[in-house]
């Protein structure tokens, strides 16, 4: 629901001067009261973050936020924000443990996007998407008639309509996100704290180094021709976080399209099955396995797949899980360097 604030009523003008009467009596004999503390952050607002050519204005913290797609909704839940979630929807994989008890705490509003008229159900001062398809007139509508009625938006750079907007994937530009975001929610002391641990975890994985020696195929899908990890994005810094050789690094973009007859010559040491709702992993591994060509590879005679969740391989919170991950995986297969 929206909540409204209720101004109160104008004291009447006797009551008013003997309160200034009084306060004046009161400060010459004791000196002024002590001021109300502020709330956090109040000195810093209102605040203006951009994204994408879009600019929001936030004059106090949103309380009613709705999340359109799953990187939105876990970059709130690292966050610890949970409780100014209104709604959610979108999932492209399972919510990590460690937020499913916050997560299970919000209404989900659709399996995939909402409809409007569930979205205004769900009576939102706020609304995130990591797509730019969460703002089309079906769903939240344009972010210019959000904010003509009053509801701030924020849409992911990752996920700018026009190329030339987005970001190149790197961690530092998904910090820029989450540092946006916090501070559009009022706490941007929360994006410090969440840096500050993924920047410890980064390290570590870089001095384990457990991906070392070793050429992998990133799958994401398709088997006519795969939908490969490419040199410049998620993936990538996937593998680079585990200093793992991405035999398909060399081609532009997040993804791209690959060839078998490529794999086939690489012979990588893993191949790293992406798994999401609609693609699942367990399909990707059948259909190497029963391929007469594909089988004969050695990580797929070995076994060598590592398991890497969709959410963990495009660019937001949960890419150093995914880094994490997979460096714990290579070194169950008795892979690490």
């Amino acid at each position: 629901m929206i909540r409204r604030t209720v101004l109160p009523t104008r004291p009447p003008a006797a009551l008013l001067a003997a309160a200034v009467l009084t306060t004046g009596l009161l400060s010459g004999c004791t000196g002024a009261p002590a001021a109300e503390p502020a709330p956090p952050g109040a000195a810093d607002r209102p605040v203006t973050v951009t994204s994408c050519g879009h600019e929001v204005t936030v004059t106090e913290p949103p309380s009613e936020v709705v999340t359109l797609n799953q990187g939105a909704t876990e970059v709130v839940l690292a966050l610890g924000l949970a409780d100014q979630l209104a709604g959610t929807a979108y999932l492209d994989d399972a919510v990590p443990p460690r937020w499913r008890a916050a997560y299970d705490a919000v209404p989900v509003l659709s399996a995939e996007y909402p409809t409007n008229e569930q979205l205004l159900a769900a009576g939102p001062d706020f609304v995130y998407a990591s797509y730019a398809s969460a703002f089309e007139p079906a769903v939240a509508g344009s972010q210019e008639d959000l904010a003509a009625a009053g509801v701030g938006s924020y849409l992911s750079p990752f996920g700018c309509p026009e190329a030339g907007d987005r970001p190149g994937a790197s961690f530092e530009a998904v910090w820029g996100e989450v540092e946006d975001v916090a501070t559009a929610l009022g706490h941007p002391e929360a994006a410090d704290r969440l840096r500050a641990e993924q920047e410890d975890r980064l390290a570590d994985l870089e001095e384990e180094a457990a991906g070392s020696g070793l050429d992998v195929v990133w799958w994401d899908g398709g088997t006519r021709s795969p939908n490969v990890g490419a040199g410049e994005g998620g993936p990538q810094l996937v593998l680079d976080a585990v200093g793992a050789d991405n035999v398909f690094g060399d081609l532009d973009g997040s993804w791209a399209e690959g060839s078998w007859e490529d794999v086939l010559a690489a012979d990588p040491d893993v191949i790293v099955l992406v798994d999401a709702a609609w693609d699942p992993a367990a399909d990707k591994r059948a259909y190497l396995e029963s391929d007469p060509v594909l089988s004969r590879l050695t990580a797929v005679r070995e076994r060598h797949y590592a398991v890497v969740p969709f959410s963990e391989s495009t660019a937001g919170v949960r890419l150093v899980d995914g880094a994490a991950s997979l460096a714990d995986q290579l070194g169950e297969l008795g892979l690490a360097g």
